[in-house]
């Protein structure tokens, strides 16, 4: 049965009901649960999974108390933007270390999650790589999480020196065109090559294509994808005019 409004109170009048916060929120525009708010919508049964299998509950108490705590300096960090999706490309070693470097620059910057592409899965725990921020590789997978608004890491490929970049991920930025792409770049902070002061994490400007460009043009990504890399290595090198 429908019920009619009382007489005298117009529609726009009527108090808007408060939206429930449930975590999620890529681009920080509700407030984080506190752990009790947390803690007590977990044991109602009330908290959330996003639709990439991300919990953001187990990222903001779990991963972001250890990725602030690492000892790195970003550079650049007024490239990294506030809201809407962007791809981060940046140079990943064979571990777990500069993934989640390049998180801990994001969530100190401006505060949001980072969902890391590729990341190694265990047998069996795929299922907590996901809840904990991670992504699969294929394209179509990281287009969709740039058009839901959440930034995304994806890593060039791995080389013997840890001064030159890899080849870029040109799937994953042919998939993604439209975005912006920033390319990040992780380097030890003391001399040779050891971080006996930390690490840096280098935030490049963000390469896009030129106007126009259609969202399936290859040759676009192509080209896009050599600009992103040339800039990690320029930032790797540390050359003058690069963070």
């Amino acid at each position: 049965m429908r019920i009619a409004a009382a007489p005298g109170v117009r529609a726009e009048d009527r108090p808007t009901p408060a939206v429930p916060n449930y975590g999620i929120d890529s681009d920080r525009l509700l407030d984080r649960d506190s752990l009790p708010a947390a803690l007590r919508r977990r044991w109602d049964g009330r908290y959330a999974v996003d639709e990439f299998g991300g919990d953001p509950h187990l990222q903001d108490f779990l991963v972001a108390p250890v990725v602030g705590r690492l000892p790195a300096r970003t550079v650049g960090a007024e490239h990294l933007p506030a809201t809407g999706g962007a791809l981060l490309v940046a140079n990943f070693g064979v571990g777990l270390l500069e993934p989640l470097l390049v998180a801990g620059a994001v969530q100190r910057a401006v505060d949001r999650r980072l969902r890391l592409v590729g990341l190694p899965t265990v047998p069996g725990l795929g299922a907590l790589t996901h809840k904990l921020g991670g992504v699969g590789r294929r394209p179509g997978d990281v287009a969709a999480v740039l058009r839901a608004g959440h930034l995304a890491a994806v890593p060039l490929g791995r080389t013997l020196s840890p001064r030159t970049a890899g080849e870029a991920p040109r799937l994953v930025i042919g998939a993604t065109l439209g975005f912006p792409v920033l390319p990040v770049a992780v380097r030890p902070s003391g001399p040779v090559g050891l971080p006996v002061g930390g690490w840096v994490v280098a935030v490049g400007p963000p390469c896009r294509p030129p106007d126009g460009t259609a969202t399936d043009d290859p040759l676009a990504a192509a080209e896009l994808a050599e600009d992103v890399r040339r800039a990690v290595a320029a930032m790797l090198r540390g050359e003058s005019g690069h963070p």
